[in-house]
């Protein structure tokens, strides 16, 4: 006979739901900004990423942002700029 055991602890603190959102559908002029923090991949995968929201959205303008480097936070220039390219900004990292 073998027995099973599963690994995973009892989870003690409650789940938070995640609410933040943004409705791209409710907007005249649609847009996100797209922001890779420097892993391998990462400016890749956002990529396949604005073209997939793109179809579900022709409307929708995607500004991309590469920070290069992901051992540094996100310089306050490339910050600033993101926040004004869209209602929205999409963090990613790769592997």
């Amino acid at each position: 006979m073998v027995d099973f055991h599963d690994p995973r602890g009892v989870v003690q603190t409650p789940i938070d739901a995640y609410e933040l959102g943004v409705d791209l559908h409710g907007h005249n002029d649609p847009s996100l900004a797209l922001m890779a923090n420097g892993f391998p991949d990462s400016a890749a995968f956002l990529e396949l990423l604005g073209e997939v929201l793109q179809e579900q959205l022709p409307s929708l303008r995607v500004t991309y942002f590469d920070k290069g480097n992901a051992s540094i936070a996100a310089p306050e220039d490339m910050l600033d700029a993101a926040r004004e390219a869209g209602v929205g900004v999409i963090a990613a990292y790769g592997h």
